[in-house]
């Protein structure tokens, strides 16, 4: 694995803008599903007690203990706990210097304080990855420090617990669904009932139902592959094997957001996903340049690397048309498919694969820490190597502690295995379960509304002669109305809507006290249905009496010349949900009294100090706004701050490599104009030299020639006194 500082800041900047989503998105429906005259008021969990506030930590691990020291009551402390984790969450979407792991520290806690008393409204799969995702983002980000270093040794191993979380969900997403003996998983056709069967569909799923049956059922066989097979390439030595895995899983996440309103799950899932990234991936996107050398060795290596790839691609397509007999009809322009194994021999293959699946990502994470540690070991100064090798110590046993707790849910797939797991991971689990550290998933494990989607529709009457229906604004209830696109929010209640009209009204004890709010004409519940009063058609007197029934929808067909109907649903009624109730009526009260919803408190007492007005007003002007819009609206804010942060960081940044570029012209120039003049300098010099050096030779040559003429003027004296001599003796 390469260089992963660009993919963590990524996971950061995502994972912030998700806790974002999901705290606003929270945040506007307290008052009505947890507030004092809200459907399940959340004061109801937190019992008055002579208990110290340790031991309501022990028993409830939440924020909302310290409510009344701040003069709140549970609803204000709630509305409190999710407007400060949004803009917290806002800020360091927008800040790079806020992600920092004491922030995420503090939205974890935040998140975890509202899960705990927010029943089953919160009881989502979703709900618990985040909680796990957000721990995870406390190992994952850096403690920013004056001292601290940009690059951190221990970020791969600490990374990684993303990657083997994304294997997880991803992996028992699609055991789960095999392991149900569901007959439309097994019979590949469960893509024909789920556009029109999930919660809230998009518009898009209308289109997408239409698409012929036998590409719905080689939709199925890819999914499967994605799921099931394709994980495994996560921890790949091979570079492009993590990178045609990622690329899958987000073609498998983008065809569910265009097709249904899964709120922030699917960015939250892609969030995961950039844990298969490297720096090098990343610069790609961004066109920026890499520095590549290769020796010869290392280009064999990548030849062999294409080959293992185009031969592990080859064996996945072998594998997908063996085990689903795969075959194509030239004629009729399609592909047949069908399952070719056994429930059985799936069951053998599950508990081939699960054990070795732990040992590949006990080898995997070893590779990891083992890196990290000689790199630590390769760090210069003896402090800062010591400084370095503790961070990776206390990481890598974080690490391994959080894998080893994870292999508890992770093995609710195969009983073998699970029961074989050492009891001192079992034991752990236990300890920190409370804490969504660590979760089991497995999502669509069967196809419901085979035989047509249920659909619960509530009726308001003020004589028990005219009927109106009461419409949601995100889920299916009038036939003409198309669906709504409501991602990344939540609509929490038109969830739940969905659930009830699953089963009998004997399980979902809160629809008793939905009713019941309806009938009292509460505004707080009433904005969870419609937040425009002109669309509730009891918005001037609550109804005297409310029914609900049970119906089948389906979506409409296109008209025999290819054109579109007027209406996007056709349903059939099948029965009575709940029977014509009212205010004071003996089944209403007998199934609050049942359930615990009976009224226990004196009602809400306002209050006049600053902070309680303060949220009050702050959650009237936003509540004002369809949530959708606000929550987009929010991030885009962020988003634009952050934008202009980078350009102006990258305005900065040419500036000062331009100022670098021409300090070191002008001190090239400078160098080079004192060259010149030393240069001329040691030229005149030189001439110098030569000048005095030339007379000196012409001095010496001058007294060479006086010294000549010297010498023959005594040659000539003395021949001349010889001569004299010689005339003398004669």
């Amino acid at each position: 694995m390469g260089e992963i500082r660009l993919p963590r800041h990524m996971f950061l900047w995502c994972l912030s803008a998700i806790y974002m989503f999901a705290f606003a998105s929270l945040y506007v429906q307290i008052p009505g599903l947890y507030g004092n005259e809200g459907v399940l008021p959340a004061r109801w969990q937190l019992r008055v007690s002579g208990k110290s506030v340790v031991e309501q930590l022990k028993d409830s691990p939440t924020l909302l203990w310290f409510g009344p020291r701040l003069g709140l009551d549970t609803q204000q402390c709630m509305e409190l706990l999710s407007l400060t984790g949004a803009l917290l969450s806002l800020m360091t979407l927008a800040l790079p210097v806020l992600r920092d792991c004491r922030v995420f520290l503090v939205l974890w806690i935040l998140y975890l304080s509202l899960y705990q008393v927010g029943q089953v409204f919160v009881y989502f799969q979703w709900d618990n990855l985040l909680l796990e995702t957000g721990f995870l983002a406390i190992l994952i980000a850096p403690m920013k420090m004056p001292w601290s270093s940009k690059v951190r040794l221990h970020d791969s191993v600490t990374f990684w617990l993303a990657r083997w979380l994304l294997f997880r969900l991803m992996f028992a997403s699609g055991v789960v669904k095999l392991n149900s003996r569901c007959p439309t998983w097994w019979g590949l056709t469960a893509l024909t009932y789920h556009y029109e069967t999930q919660s809230i569909p998009t518009p898009l799923a209308w289109f997408a139902h239409q698409l012929p049956v036998w590409f719905q059922k080689l939709s199925v066989v890819g999914m499967f592959v994605i799921e099931i097979a394709v994980p495994f390439m996560f921890f790949s030595p091979i570079r492009r094997h993590r990178l045609v895995a990622f690329y899958m899983q987000i073609l498998l996440q983008l065809f569910i957001i265009l097709s249904g309103n899964y709120n922030f799950f699917n960015i939250l899932t892609i969030t995961l996903c950039m844990s298969l990234l490297d720096d090098q991936h990343v610069n790609f996107w961004l066109r920026r340049s890499t520095p590549k050398t290769e020796t010869s060795l290392q280009t064999l290596f990548s030849w062999l690397a294409v080959m293992l790839e185009i031969g592990t691609c080859a064996l996945l397509g072998y594998w997908s048309v063996r085990y689903f007999d795969l075959q194509v009809d030239w004629e009729n322009k399609s592909v047949s498919s069908k399952t070719a194994f056994t429930y059985f021999e799936f069951n053998g293959f599950l508990k081939m694969v699960t054990v070795p699946s732990i040992w590949i990502g006990v080898l995997s994470l070893t590779w990891e820490i083992i890196s990290a540690m000689f790199k630590c070991a390769s760090v210069r100064g003896v402090l800062w190597r010591l400084w370095n090798t503790i961070q990776w110590a206390v990481m890598a046993a974080a690490t391994v502690s959080m894998f080893a707790i994870s292999l508890v849910p992770y093995t609710y797939i195969e009983y073998d295995a699970h029961s074989n797991l050492w009891p001192g991971i079992r034991t752990a689990f236990e300890v920190t379960e409370r804490y969504q550290l660590v979760n089991s998933y497995g999502l669509f494990r069967r196809m419901t509304g085979v035989g047509g989607r249920p659909e619960v529709v509530i009726e308001g009457s003020m004589d028990r002669n005219t009927w109106t229906e009461i419409e949601f604004m995100y889920k299916p209830g009038n036939m003409s109305a198309a669906p709504p696109v409501v991602t990344p929010h939540q609509p929490r209640l038109d969830w739940q809507m969905w659930f009830a009209a699953l089963g009998p009204q004997a399980q979902s004890p809160w629809f008793s006290s939905l009713l019941h709010r309806l009938l009292q004409g509460k505004q707080d519940v009433i904005r969870l249905i419609q937040t425009d009063e002109s669309q509730y058609p009891f918005s001037k007197q609550p109804p005297a009496y409310l029914r609900a029934h049970r119906y089948k929808y389906r979506f409409s067909e296109p008209k025999e010349d290819g054109s579109y109907p007027q209406r996007w649903w056709r349903r059939v009624y099948v029965e009575e949900f709940y029977p014509m109730v009212h205010l004071g009526d003996s089944y209403l009260e007998q199934m609050l009294v049942q359930h615990g919803l009976k009224e226990k408190a004196p009602p809400r007492r306002s209050s006049n100090a600053w902070l309680p007005q303060l949220l009050h007003h702050v959650g009237e002007h936003a509540r004002e706004m369809p949530t959708p819009l606000l929550l987009w609206t929010l991030f885009s804010s962020a988003a634009t701050v952050c934008l202009l942060n980078s350009l102006r960081s990258r305005a900065c940044h040419h500036q000062h490599e331009s100022l670098q570029n021409k300090h070191a012209d002008k001190q090239a120039t400078g160098w080079t104009h004192s060259n010149v003049a030393q240069e001329d300098a040691k030229k005149q010099e030189e001439e110098k030299d030569d000048a005095e050096e030339d007379g000196k030779e012409q001095e010496e040559d001058a007294t060479s020639e006086e010294e000549q003429e010297g010498e023959i003027e005594e040659e000539v004296n003395t021949e001349e006194t010889d001569v004299d001599s010689l005339r003398k003796r004669k």
